[in-house]
């Protein structure tokens, strides 16, 4: 049992690292309370809502408003992914409107919708009152340049350049562009996006300079240099390429790229502050990713608090003996338990985002992947260990599984109140965050977001399928693959199983991106969003693990390790995936 100063220590520490991350977060949001950032709402004809943030200026009013930038985020991304962009626009004297897309963040689904919300966000810019309706720019990364082309084909006259970051024209029913249309276009396109054959229909991400469709919309049969402004500005034909030497989700997160595309509005519209020389977004992503550790931290103390009081206290009991030893069974199950959950990535995800229809049981498109990636291996884990099991002579319920039910239903309810009360006090934790600093945690393109009511009703919808997973991961890990070594060693248990979670994902960015950097192009160029998924899966597996081994060794049972995991997992994704049906 871990002692109360411990206990203490570790709260005290995950609260630190919560608010003083948070903190760091506001001050580079805020670029050090020079740009008061708002949020804000935009009605759509359809009588839906997006949502958004505003970053104002110091200075900027009615009476002197400010050159406008309109911002908008990637699939399954949120008007966070933008501050980048947001912020250093923003320090250079702009007015920026970053927003949530239809089904993304807080805006109504579904995702899609309303020119992917860009029409109606530049209708919003352009009629505000601290802006310069004459003096505007777009700015759309991926998807979000779809939006931003929309937007421009709906609106010509309300905005002067546009700047697509590992985006293009005429992908997936966005407007085509040609030498004059958008006006004065600039392409920032990482040498290693994934997307190269999506966009601009290149084999290889740097060759994309040669690009035929690339070069019809420069007005050139060359190859495009980077760096040239091909056209005019002032006619509003100017074109540039630029290639930072980063991915697809790296493009937001490069100072290289950020510059670029803070460069090109520069360069287009009239008004704004010189360039400064340096950068400060990165404070912000810094500050949330420290909050987002001490967000996952905290589930540790609290649960252990929770775990070691009445009346939660009684259904806890000390470690059961292992059923298993660390020999060439125990390997051979552990190179499947690594391997098999890879092997089912690509061909679940797929199946499940193209194939599983959308309706209000399941709504978000790549959620339904994850969930029959999910689904699957509860099959595979269950056959395996039936096999396993049947030659052993032991009850499903020997305590040594981890599966026994103690007072029967009054355990498995003061397990699940335990995961309530650890869950939702980090729920509240980002809460208060949240009104404080308006922020939340995040790393990268890992989001731990409030949820919105639609999420309520979807994370309702989505939990029982996480929950059979959860059960089913404890039962792998602390029934067949727990040995004496780890069921002594607390450290030792959370690093093996940590390892054996992740291992298989990281050899397959390691083969993906290997190839990628090598080639251009990844090794399965058609799976490049369920690879990029894939880094999330990185960086959660890892927290999976430590959690459902934690509660494990704090109860002697999985049933609250799996609860934690599934109501944890199932609001990360919820939240941060793409609604597809219009409730």
């Amino acid at each position: 049992m871990p002692s109360r100063r411990k206990q203490v220590g570790l709260l005290v520490l995950s609260l630190l690292l919560v608010f003083s991350g948070s903190a760091l977060a506001h001050w580079g949001q805020t670029a050090g309370g020079e740009i008061d950032v708002r949020q804000v709402e935009i009605e759509t004809d359809d009588g839906g809502t997006i949502d958004g943030y505003l970053y104002v200026p110091d200075g900027v009013s009615a009476d002197d408003p400010a050159p406008g930038v309109l911002a908008i985020h990637g699939y399954i991304n949120s008007k966070e992914t933008q501050s980048s962009f947001a912020i250093e626009y923003a320090r250079r004297g702009h007015v920026v409107l970053a927003i949530d897309q239809p089904g993304h963040g807080y805006s109504d689904p579904p995702a899609f919708a309303n020119g992917w919300g860009g029409p109606p966000a530049l209708e919003y810019l352009a009629d505000h009152e601290l802006v310069d309706e004459d003096n505007i720019g777009l700015e759309g990364h991926s998807m979000g340049g779809w939006a931003a082309v929309s937007a421009a084909a709906e609106h010509p006259n309300s905005y002067e350049s546009i700047v697509l970051v590992g985006s293009s024209t005429g992908s997936a029913g966005a407007p085509e562009g040609n030498e004059t249309f958008p006006r004065n276009l600039g392409v920032v396109f990482a040498d290693y996006d994934e997307f190269h054959w999506l966009m601009w229909g290149s084999a290889a991400g740097p060759a994309t300079p040669e690009s035929e469709k690339l070069q019809s919309v420069f007005g050139t049969e060359d190859g495009i240099d980077e760096g040239k402004v091909y056209g005019s500005i002032d006619d509003g034909t100017a074109r540039a390429l630029y290639t930072p030497r980063t991915t697809h989700p790296g493009a937001h997160h490069t100072p290289s790229a950020v510059s670029d595309t803070v460069g090109w509005t520069q360069q287009t519209l009239e008004g704004a502050d010189e360039e400064p020389g340096d950068h400060v977004w990165y404070w912000k992503e810094i500050g949330t990713a420290i909050a987002l550790l001490g967000g996952f931290l905290f589930l540790v103390p609290a649960g252990s608090v929770l775990t070691g009081r009445e009346p939660f206290a009684d259904a806890t009991r000390t470690v059961p003996d292992a059923v298993t030893e660390r020999d060439r069974g125990w390997y051979v199950a552990a190179l499947l338990a690594a391997v098999i959950p890879v092997v089912l990535y690509y061909p679940t995800m797929l199946i499940g985002s193209g194939s599983v229809p959308v309706t209000p049981v399941t709504p978000q498109g790549e959620t339904n992947g994850i969930v029959l990636w999910a689904l699957a291996n509860v099959v595979v884990i269950a056959g395996l260990f039936g096999l396993w099991h049947r030659d052993t002579g032991r009850s499903l319920f020997d305590e040594r599984y981890g599966l026994d039910l103690g007072d029967g239903i009054r355990t498995i309810a003061k397990s699940l109140a335990v995961a309530v009360g650890a869950v939702g006090g980090l729920y509240v934790l980002l809460w208060i965050v949240d009104t404080l600093f308006m922020t939340d945690f995040r790393a990268w393109v890992l989001g731990l977001k409030l949820m919105s009511a639609v999420h309520a009703r979807i994370f309702v919808t989505y939990l029982p399928a996480f929950l059979a997973f959860f059960v089913a991961l404890g039962v792998l890990l602390h029934g067949r693959l727990r040995t004496p070594e780890t069921t002594r060693s607390l450290p030792r248990a959370m690093a093996t199983n940590a390892v054996i979670l992740t291992g298989g994902f990281a050899l397959l960015l390691v083969i993906q991106y290997g190839t990628l950097f090598a080639t251009g192009a990844l090794a399965i160029p058609i799976t490049a969003l369920q690879t990029i998924i894939a880094f999330q899966f990185l960086a959660l597996l890892p927290v999976i693990a430590v959690v459902s081994t934690y509660f494990f060794h704090r109860t002697g049972r999985i049933w609250t390790g799996a609860f934690v995991n599934a109501l944890l997992i199932t609001w990360l994704i919820v939240a941060s995936q793409a609604t597809h049906y219009a409730f």
